[in-house]
């Protein structure tokens, strides 16, 4: 009872943060529109996000070791707030990228406290039991938002949908909750701990990070690049569809993943993402909505399932008791490099050589990826 009472206020504010980051995304093309900019603006704008998430992780691994769990949650759920508020004030696309740079900033910080502090509320050693709350919370949240505002835009075309100010109250009811949650780093004995830290790496938290990072590029690529293979088929319509498939229904398959040793459980999302992205790229490039729709469920089940799952409550358990903010910063911060990094690389290749070149190039990264990790990572190393 003990353990529900502190981790569901937690576990709403990491649904209310990672809510945020998307809420806008199905307004992208209103925004560039309305500014008569063009796809690569808005691009742009996106990848601020990631701006606003590396610094973070880089050099601020530790914070919540120094100001305290709570201070950084509340900080990160009033850059959240920051974020929905500027959006909503001013629809433009230089207000998209402050606003996604902001809430990049609050994720970073939410994702490099979040694992620890729900650790330490719950009174446990159990990595794998904060881990599911964790990522429960956070895999719901991401595909929440933009399904929200998609639905408020069903009834409504408007650039300050309903949603907007209602994640604006839910930030301000999960502050509430979060200010009365008891703080745990104080309890720390020893010399205050530096502000200024780098991410650990383990070997084994080096083997996860690798892992999720094959996993998040996956999905950048459903949300970034899918879209406009899909417009080539006057699909375009169902992208929103895919990207709330490849991102919220791998919640579904956790439970399945918290019965495995965290290292088998990345092993399998390894192995379901091969034949997932096989199954996304020959329907993008064929036109099947069907094996894109599919191939998004599977990618999901393992992205955001067997490798997110695993992963977090493996690294976690990797790392020293003390240096569990910094690794947790260390498995994000790879998570976002692939985010980004392998999709963006992926675009240029198909505004040069076509979408198919594209497919096929990032597939045979993804092979060659899986196939360097799966026999490797036996063993940890302290940080």
């Amino acid at each position: 009872m003990n353990e529900r009472r502190h981790a569901v206020p937690l576990a709403f504010a990491l649904c209310v943060i990672t809510a945020g980051v998307n809420l806008q995304a199905p307004l992208y093309a209103t925004y560039a529109r309305i500014d008569g900019v063009g796809v690569m603006a808005t691009t742009i704008a996106f990848s601020f996000y990631v701006a606003g998430v590396l610094p973070i992780l880089l050099a601020l691994g530790g914070l919540s070791d120094r100001i305290g769990r709570r201070r950084v949650m509340l900080i990160a759920l009033l850059l959240s707030a920051s974020g929905t508020g500027l959006m909503l004030a001013y629809p433009h696309i230089p207000a998209l990228a402050l606003a996604r740079f902001v809430l990049g900033a609050g994720t970073a910080l939410m994702s490099a406290t979040a694992t620890a502090y729900m650790m330490e509320l719950i009174g446990s050693e159990d990595t794998s039991g904060a881990a599911n709350w964790v990522t429960a919370s956070t895999s719901i949240g991401f595909g929440l938002g933009p399904a929200l505002t998609s639905a408020c835009l069903m009834f409504q075309e408007t650039v300050r949908p309903p949603s907007f100010p209602l994640h604006l109250a839910a930030t301000a009811l999960a502050v509430c909750l979060v200010w009365r949650l008891p703080e745990t780093a104080s309890r720390r004995a020893g010399a205050p701990a530096s502000m200024l830290r780098l991410p650990c790496f383990t070997r084994k938290g080096l083997w996860y990070g690798s892992a999720i990072l094959l996993c998040w590029a996956t999905t950048g690529l459903v949300i970034s690049i899918l879209p406009s293979a899909l417009a080539t088929h006057g699909l375009s319509m169902y992208s929103g569809l895919s990207t709330m498939l490849a991102i919220s229904c791998g919640l579904l398959f956790q439970p399945m993943a918290r019965k495995l040793e965290p290292g088998r459980s990345t092993r399998i999302g390894l192995l379901i993402l091969l034949p997932a992205y096989a199954m996304l790229a020959w329907g993008a490039w064929s036109g099947t909505l069907v094996a894109v729709l599919a191939g998004s469920l599977l990618a999901s089940s393992a992205c955001y399932g067997f490798v997110y799952l695993g992963g977090l409550a493996g690294t976690a358990k990797a790392a020293a008791a003390p240096e569990r903010t910094r690794a947790s910063a260390a498995y994000f911060l790879m998570a976002y490099i692939g985010f980004s990094v392998p999709v963006v690389f992926t675009g240029l290749i198909a505004d040069h050589y076509g979408m198919p070149i594209a497919l096929l190039a990032f597939g045979i990264l993804l092979l060659a990826g899986t196939a360097m990790l799966l026999p490797t990572g036996r063993r940890p190393a302290k940080c």
